[in-house]
């Protein structure tokens, strides 16, 4: 530690080190230079950009100790970053995490950047259903950046996902339009209609979740099985997504690599499979009319 003084010295001898350990990266990033940017300023509380004179700002021994604790844990434990920072950044918002929750990184956020067009216009949408929401962030991206004067429910089985949901619609100051639920897909939804089910379920099927690298296993298993062919949850979603949806609403639904088993499955459903400039895939949308009765 004693050869190590500035933010740029921490992050390239983290680099480094990250490299050597041949971590895996699919938390946010994709090599060990942007993990150990993200590591070390999210650790500092410096936030995503720092300016260039600030990288050769020289830390304190309380800083240097907080962040050698930090990088020990992600080399030696493998825990993903956003774990060891609480905090993961979404349609270019951060949002608090935990291990109770999965790390956002869908690419639905582009969509909620683009405000769902040109399939749904602003003034068409009262009433929004992130179903399987985790942390909330799709939700609350959605009702910060897509729909602003729409009400927006939360729904997950888990308790603990809701808690951290909450602390999120807490941090944005919601509560009067973003409400959580606690409930088995649909079950405590009855006559509820919604302009909008946006939705990233569980999708990985038995044999790609037994070969996830280690830091997967550090997510709620929950959140990420969803049967021999990852179909499961996709399965009562789309029998049952019709019945909660207005005659102009959309369904969008992220499956993952769980995608060819799914048009296998339903042969004459008309998916459109939503293309994404960031990177991702797996994501399809139906109308209304285009759902199963």
């Amino acid at each position: 530690m004693d050869e190590l003084h500035t933010i740029a010295d921490f992050v390239r001898w983290a680099a480094s080190r990250f490299n050597e350990a041949h971590l895996y990266f699919g938390h946010g990033t994709d090599n060990a230079v942007d993990e150990a940017v993200a590591l070390v300023l999210q650790t500092l509380h410096l936030g995503q950009e720092l300016p260039p004179l600030l990288w050769q700002g020289r830390l304190t021994y309380r800083e240097k100790t907080q962040l050698l604790n930090q990088l020990q844990l992600r080399l030696e434990k493998r825990i993903p970053v956003p774990y060891l920072t609480q905090q993961a950044w979404f349609a270019q918002l951060p949002f608090y995490v935990d291990q109770r929750v999965l790390i956002p990184r869908s690419p639905i956020a582009e969509l909620i950047e683009a405000r769902y067009a040109p399939w749904l216009e602003i003034e068409q949408v009262n009433r929004v259903l992130d179903l399987c929401c985790g942390s909330g962030c799709i939700g609350i991206a959605t009702a910060i950046k897509s729909f602003p004067e729409a009400e927006v429910d939360l729904v997950d089985i888990s308790p603990d996902a809701l808690a951290v949901a909450q602390k999120n619609i807490d941090e944005y100051q919601l509560n009067d339009k973003v409400h959580i639920v606690q409930s088995d897909l649909f079950t405590e939804l009855a006559g509820i209609h919604y302009d909008l089910i946006v939705t990233n379920p569980p999708y990985v099927d038995a044999q790609a979740l037994e070969e996830m690298p280690e830091e997967y296993h550090h997510e709620p298993v929950l959140g990420l099985a969803a049967g021999e062919d990852g179909l499961s949850f996709a399965h009562q979603i789309l029998a049952q997504a019709k019945r909660h949806l207005t005659p102009h609403g959309i369904l969008v639904v992220e499956v993952g690599a769980s995608a060819p088993a799914l048009i296998a499955a339903y042969p004459d459903l008309p998916f459109l499979w939503l293309e994404f400039a960031r990177g991702g895939e797996g994501v399809f949308l139906l109308t209304y009319d285009q759902l199963p009765d």
